[in-house]
């Protein structure tokens, strides 16, 4: 090819550049790469930091539920082992007569079970309700043993009530050791 052909070409192709409305399309081409590739990059850690502070505000809440789950229960073993130390204030006020010479013993035992049982309440330790006359409760209650019925409609029925039951908040932590009327 000749220089004058070479030259024509050129002008030729210049032409149809013109025509097609660009000066060179492998400048713009060249040029909208680097734009694109910048702007997905972009869009990837958009969605890299959103999914990032999505995991985050998960943790958070999780970790804030279980230290809640555990400031709730943190006591649970120590108030556990406190409900005997309970139970006996109970029995020995029961089993305390009331005399002159007992007043003041029992004054005092009424004052300490008072004292306690005001403390655990304080640490979130709830008595449960009497059961007796209530239909037995598989969720509340420990059956631990069953007697006849006294009468037709005590059947199912909790008699007696052997051992309190305790809840810290909403979960038993102790059940109520009852016995259970059945039916002849």
């Amino acid at each position: 090819m000749s220089e004058k052909e070479a030259t024509k070409n050129e002008e030729l192709h210049e032409e149809n550049n013109v025509e097609q409305g660009g000066e060179n399309t492998e400048d713009t081409s060249v040029e909208q790469d680097p734009v694109a590739k910048l702007e997905d990059e972009v869009k990837d850690l958009k969605d890299q930091n959103l999914r990032l502070y999505a995991e985050f505000e998960n943790f958070r809440r999780r970790t804030a539920k279980e230290r809640l789950e555990l400031m709730e229960s943190a006591n649970k073993d120590t108030l556990t082992a406190l409900l005997p130390v309970l139970d006996d204030f109970e029995r020995a006020l029961k089993n305390t007569e009331e005399t002159e010479a007992n007043a003041a013993v029992l004054e005092g035992l009424k004052l300490i079970q008072h004292k306690l049982t005001e403390t655990l309440k304080g640490k979130g330790l709830n008595a449960m309700e009497s059961t007796i006359g209530k239909a037995f409760d598989v969720e509340e209650m420990e059956a631990i043993t069953q007697i006849p019925a006294p009468t037709p409609d005590m059947d199912g029925k909790v008699i007696d009530e052997v051992e309190k039951g305790y809840k810290i908040g909403e979960k038993v932590i102790r059940f109520a050791k009852v016995v259970v009327g059945k039916g002849a």
